[in-house]
């Protein structure tokens, strides 16, 4: 037992010395800038200019204070990265403004944007990913994957903060959704429940390589699907359909689907 106490307090010693921020600050601070820029999303309202810029600098202010404990781990000084986030606020705005307007005409069983916002998971999940991408590319340390796990754990939705994906993207149902790191998905593409987007290895040699796919605009992925590897490429305007096992490219307008009996079939530019 004194063993397991001598290691744990250098375990606790560590921690300290690292200093990153409270989880639940982290969860936070991403819910209050979500409110922010959707006050339907928790209904917390500011129905003035002046209030609305008061609480953009309540919100740079609270990032500050949480990178202010990392700032031997961060590449420029806390202050200066919570003013560079906050000004790409309208470039997240825009994005999500697309995605929410995607999931609305992706489900015909959405009434309105507002439930959209409010209620769909898909929404939740793109928002905090786009939060995340965002301190990702401040090369932020953790608190992006936090704040991305905070929505796989409310949502079933795994996104790595690392991916890169364009606007209009609509995630139906969304359970079951894993995104990886170097996965690339371009603009109007709808992902339906249990589609993977992963790597073919796992092996840490290739943690800095193209690990997971490339999907190319007006893509249809239904649920499902398995898609891995980094030279997998999706062409533009292919449909992928349920339970397919891609591991090659598929060239534009292509459909991909499994027969009846178990084989897959590929029918490629079929406009």
């Amino acid at each position: 037992m004194q063993q397991l106490l001598e290691e744990l307090k250098r375990r606790h010693q560590l921690a300290m010395a690292t200093a990153y921020p409270p989880t639940a600050s982290v969860n936070e601070f991403a819910n209050n800038f979500l409110n922010w820029l959707f006050p339907e999303y928790m209904g917390k309202v500011m129905p003035d200019i002046v209030l609305v810029e008061e609480y953009a600098h309540m919100l740079q202010i609270e990032l500050q204070h949480l990178l202010e404990p990392m700032q031997k781990q961060l590449p420029s000084d806390a202050v200066h990265l919570s003013q560079e986030f906050m000004s790409h606020a309208p470039a997240i705005y825009d994005a999500l403004t697309k995605d929410a307007e995607a999931l609305y005409q992706g489900d015909p069983a959405a009434t309105c944007l507002y439930e959209v916002i409010r209620a769909y998971p898909g929404f939740v999940a793109i928002a905090f990913y786009r939060i995340a991408h965002t301190l990702h590319k401040l090369h932020i340390p953790l608190l992006p994957r936090m704040i991305t796990e905070q929505a796989h754990s409310r949502t079933g939705i795994d996104i790595h903060p690392a991916a890169v994906i364009a606007p209009y993207f609509c995630m139906d149902h969304g359970t079951g959704i894993v995104i990886g790191e170097t996965t690339i998905i371009g603009a109007h593409v709808k992902i339906y429940q249990g589609v993977t987007l992963g790597a073919l290895s796992v092996d840490k040699d290739m943690a800095r390589s193209k690990r997971h796919p490339t999907i190319e605009d007006n893509v249809v992925i239904y649920a499902g699907a398995t898609i891995l590897g980094g030279n997998t490429v999706v062409g533009h305007h292919s449909i992928i359909g349920g339970n397919v096992w891609l591991v090659k490219s598929t060239a534009p307008f292509s459909r991909v689907y499994y027969k009846a009996d178990s084989s897959m079939n590929f029918i490629e530019n079929s406009y």
